[in-house]
């Protein structure tokens, strides 16, 4: 899995701290941008993210090349509905010699069930390659290529829906593929942004879990989610 932050807003933190002190004061926006350092943006951020006043964080953007993930991955990802997505397209491009497929740990660790998946993905393949070289148009060959299919996205997404996503996926209940892509982007996220997102995390780092019987039991810890 290759995760990378590509773009993202200038100046993150002081954005957000412009938006909370622009509501309270009689000033105008370049007078607050001026007047305010990084260190003061940075508690004020704090403060307003701990005090559930989340709507400023909305003004700041995030946007991940996203690759080496499987299409089950991206069927996951696109539920976050409040982004933005473009997805390396099965109906255009044709998976001949450039096809990967993503082996998750469980199966990869089972040597029983191993070499049955690798066989089983290679000869899917084969016949994905016969037909779109007998003239099928690719559109309709990859009907048959399975959920381990590799792909590429980008994805962007604002500073809240960022921490929603981080406080659903990065939490051990979550599948194994997308919580380790959302540790990744939570970890690429502290670099840039560090007090915006530095409770994210799943919802035990903050609080008791919410999961009543189905916790997993074993909760992370702050430090596995440091840029």
């Amino acid at each position: 899995m290759k995760v990378k932050l590509i773009r993202y807003t200038p100046d993150p933190e002081r954005l957000v701290a412009v938006a909370a002190r622009l509501c309270y004061s009689p000033v105008g926006v370049e007078d607050l941008d001026e007047k305010l350092d990084i260190e003061s943006a940075r508690k004020l951020v704090r403060f307003v993210i701990k005090s559930g006043h989340h709507s400023t964080t909305e003004h700041i953007y995030f946007s991940f090349g996203i690759e080496g993930i499987s299409r089950a991955l991206s069927h996951q990802l696109v539920r976050h509905r409040i982004a933005s997505f473009n997805q390396q397209s099965q109906r255009y491009v044709k998976f001949i010699e450039n096809y990967e497929y993503i082996l998750p740990d469980s199966i990869k660790n089972n040597k029983k069930f191993s070499d049955r998946f690798n066989n089983l993905v290679s000869e899917t393949h084969e016949f994905y390659e016969e037909m779109v070289n007998e003239g099928i148009e690719a559109e309709d060959a990859r009907y048959i290529l399975p959920n381990a299919s590799e792909t590429k996205m980008i994805v962007t997404m604002n500073a809240r829906e960022l921490m929603h996503f981080f406080t659903v996926r990065c939490c051990n209940r979550a599948q194994t593929e997308i919580r380790e892509l959302a540790t990744i982007m939570l970890k690429e996220a502290k670099k840039v942004a560090p007090s915006v997102f530095e409770n994210s995390g799943p919802n035990c780092l903050r609080m008791p879990c919410p999961e009543g019987k189905y916790s997993c039991g074993n909760p992370p810890k702050a430090s596995d989610f440091d840029a």
